[in-house]
């Protein structure tokens, strides 16, 4: 069988599985439980949010011979034929290139005839925003009346350029972005499934170049395992995606505040031998400047806003004390009319280098304030250019908090014989966490002392463990309440005990022969 793109191969089968969009699932979950199904959908939403993927599932939930709590069962006679796409029940239309006025008319005469074997004969109509008026109004009346069997489920990434009529006639269900910390988490998953790994920044930067979009995310995940058979790393990430990176950002952008003409100039040319485009660059530069905006305005959920690392939100903020809102505003403004002209410059790094030395020289822009030239003329006055801000100094790390004291722990148990309360603990925790139950599945249970479960898995299974060990915290506190007593978990890859024991050995045989030569009493071995 010829290779599948993993967002394909990777397309949610029930709503549980669809990411990021809980409101909308959970009605239509609902909808398909109590048996009030519209007749009319429409799924609004940028690219790449879930719209036609949960078109699909929805189709098959409303047909489901057997569905699980609004769910299709994907077993039944149905659900397999709808799967397969061998159902001529369920019908998709491309409005894009079927948006004459025939088509939808024909689409009126056949919609007369009942499902062959479905309850339902469902026409999804992708892309509904291209039909023609004549088209619109064809479809008017069968969309407002439609048979019993009949069920519309219209998909649109431009809603505001459908008719009123039509908007009035559907449930519309609105299709937000999806966030990067859904995303890494999805990515994670995939890649435990495929048994291939990749760094967490490597997952950021691909996350963050997908604008929300969870199928343009696995389209660049699949672009870069196509690199390498082993890790993606962020390097590599970054060379795929064009991009500079946050730490090559953060410098770029320390050279602007301080007007630094040189420096950013020399950091433009090593980011553009690494072969990153002029246009992508500068299309970061506006992203980070916009950040620096935001930390200046926003003082408290900066992390939480622009979906970063609290360290670079502080950052962020240590920037923002450094630089005037009208300083600001004009290097925005340059940079952000400077990126449609690098589209049809023949030398588009010039581009680029003209904004950054404009950037850093307010004095030559008849458009800088008078305190933007005062403050440079200060600087050309004091002995020489100003040094380079420190970076911010790390925040200090929390006390822990102390533990209260709890019931004695229970018993420790043999190798290889997972107590109850841990199988307990696994159920719960699958039951309410259905994103990550091939996680749960992939580690093995090897041992507890009484108070650590120890688990192990394989190195395919290695971003399972990953993934799960960002929801540590959530974990530990199911086993503990499982147990009765605080229990911590230990995850590890397999092998990885066998290899530190070799190490020793070799450390030992080293030691011996060190006693054979020089004698042992010449030896002190220190820790």
């Amino acid at each position: 069988m010829s290779y599948q793109a993993l967002y394909r191969a990777w397309r949610p089968d029930t709503f549980t599985e669809i990411c990021g969009q809980d409101a909308i699932t959970r009605t239509l979950k609902r909808q398909v439980m109590t048996g009030h199904i519209a007749h009319a959908y429409l799924f609004c939403g940028t690219r790449g949010t879930g719209k036609t993927t949960a078109a699909k599932v929805l189709s098959r939930a409303i047909n489901c011979l057997n569905p699980r709590d609004g769910d299709p069962c994907g077993e039944c006679e149905i659900c397999r034929a709808l799967k397969q796409e061998t159902s001529m029940d369920v019908v998709e239309i491309d409005a894009a290139s079927n948006n004459g006025v025939d088509e939808i008319r024909d689409l009126r005469e056949k919609i007369k005839y009942p499902p062959a074997l479905t309850r339902y004969k469902v026409y999804i109509i992708d892309e509904v925003h291209m039909l023609s008026t004549g088209a619109f109004n064809a479809l008017l009346k069968t969309l407002e009346e439609p048979p019993a069997h009949a069920v519309f489920i219209l998909a649109t990434t431009e809603p505001q350029r459908l008719p009123a009529t039509i908007l009035s006639r559907c449930q519309r269900f609105d299709f937000h972005r999806i966030s990067t910390e859904v995303i890494v988490e999805r990515l994670m998953v995939v890649l435990g499934g495929i048994g291939r790994s990749a760094s967490e920044e490597a997952l950021m930067e691909i996350a963050r170049a997908a604008e929300g979009a969870m199928r343009d995310a696995l389209s660049l995940l699949d672009v870069c395992l196509s690199y390498t058979d082993g890790e993606v790393s962020g390097q590599l990430a970054r060379d795929v995606l064009g991009t500079a990176g946050r730490a090559a950002m953060f410098d770029f952008a320390d050279a602007l505040i301080a007007g630094d003409a040189g420096s950013a100039l020399t950091q433009i040319d090593q980011v553009m031998r690494r072969g990153s485009d002029p246009q992508v660059f500068i299309r970061d530069t506006v992203a980070h400047l916009r950040g620096i905006m935001l930390a200046g305005a926003v003082k408290d959920g900066l992390a939480e806003l622009m979906e970063i690392t609290p360290e670079d939100a502080a950052r962020f903020a240590e920037q923002a004390g450094r630089i005037g809102p009208d300083a600001l505003n004009r290097m925005m403004d340059l940079f952000m009319r400077a990126e449609p002209d690098t589209k049809w410059a023949s030398r588009p790094r010039t581009i680029l280098e003209l904004a950054a030395v404009r950037a850093c020289h307010p004095e030559t822009e008849p458009d800088a304030t008078v305190s933007e030239r005062l403050e440079r003329v200060e600087k050309l006055i004091e002995s020489g250019a100003a040094a380079r801000p420190a970076r911010a100094a790390s925040r200090p790390a929390a006390p822990k908090a102390e533990r209260p004291a709890e019931p004695k722990a229970p018993a420790p148990t043999p190798a290889d014989e997972p107590p109850q309360q841990w199988l307990d603990a696994l159920a719960r925790l699958q039951e309410e966490n259905p994103s990550i139950r091939a996680p749960l599945d992939s580690m093995r249970f090897i041992r507890f002392d009484g108070k650590q479960v120890t688990v192990e898995f394989t190195r395919k299974s290695m971003m399972h463990m990953r993934l799960l060990e960002r929801k540590k915290p959530m974990l530990e506190a199911a086993i503990s309440e499982a147990f009765g007593a605080p229990v911590g978990l230990n995850m590890k890859v397999e092998g990885s005990g066998e290899a530190e024991k070799k190490v020793s050995d070799v450390a030992r045989e080293v030691i011996n022969q060190s006693y054979d030569v020089f004698g042992r009493e010449k030896i002190d071995i220190v820790e």
